[in-house]
């Protein structure tokens, strides 16, 4: 829960929940700095919310196999039982 209590973090969930996304990507959508991007990023990767990629240079980010999978069965929902993230409700 802790991972999520971050606006900027939501949105950065919600962005990728539409599919796998650079930093570069991630920062350009949000208006962010490519710093604070990673810096969040960082903090949903240790949560275990999202898996990274290397390729070549670039990193690329995804929600996490595990949690796509809870979030496609339960219509976008995470639950985690002292509270619930409604992914389709959030804005952009």
């Amino acid at each position: 829960m802790k991972a999520l209590a971050e606006e900027n973090r939501l949105r950065l969930m919600r962005l990728l929940l539409g599919g796998t996304r650079s930093v570069n990507d991630l920062a350009e959508a949000t208006g962010m700095s490519q710093y604070n991007v990673s810096k969040h990023l960082r903090i949903l990767r240790e949560a275990g919310l999202l898996a990274q990629e290397k390729q070549g240079q670039q990193r690329l980010y995804a929600v996490a196999p595990a949690i796509a999978e809870h979030l496609a069965d339960n219509a976008s929902v995470l639950d985690l039982g002292c509270c619930q993230f409604d992914f389709k409700k959030l804005a952009t």
